[in-house]
């Protein structure tokens, strides 16, 4: 079935399905600064907050924490809450793009 312009019409169903999964998309993206995730490490002595653009927001560090001698411990501490920070939002973001597009994996899109 010709529907005027040369596309078979279950064609032009999936163009158009297309363009608005890309929409979607769109929106998920747009969103993603308004998303954050929170996380701690050292019994919550160290917390970083991302947002679902992977941009690290706030750091914060508790004061008993900081110890000219362990310095080191410091920085995997800060590490690990930035880490998980971003672990959480990459699984955000893959659900709601997984929910946009019916759990079509398409790589690259955050």
């Amino acid at each position: 079935m010709n529907n005027g312009f040369g596309i078979p019409g279950n064609m032009k169903q999936m163009m158009e399905q297309a363009q608005a999964i890309q929409k979607k998309i769109l929106k998920v993206k747009e969103d993603a600064g308004t998303r954050y995730a929170e996380a701690s490490s050292g019994g919550g002595m160290v917390k970083a907050v991302v947002n679902g653009k992977f941009e690290l927001i706030s750091l914060a560090i508790d004061k008993q924490v900081v110890n000219p001698d362990e310095v080191e411990m410091l920085q995997d501490l800060i590490l690990s809450a930035v880490a998980e920070a971003y672990s959480k939002v990459k699984s955000e973001n893959d659900k709601l793009l997984e929910e946009v597009t019916g759990g079509i994996g398409i790589p690259g899109l955050f």
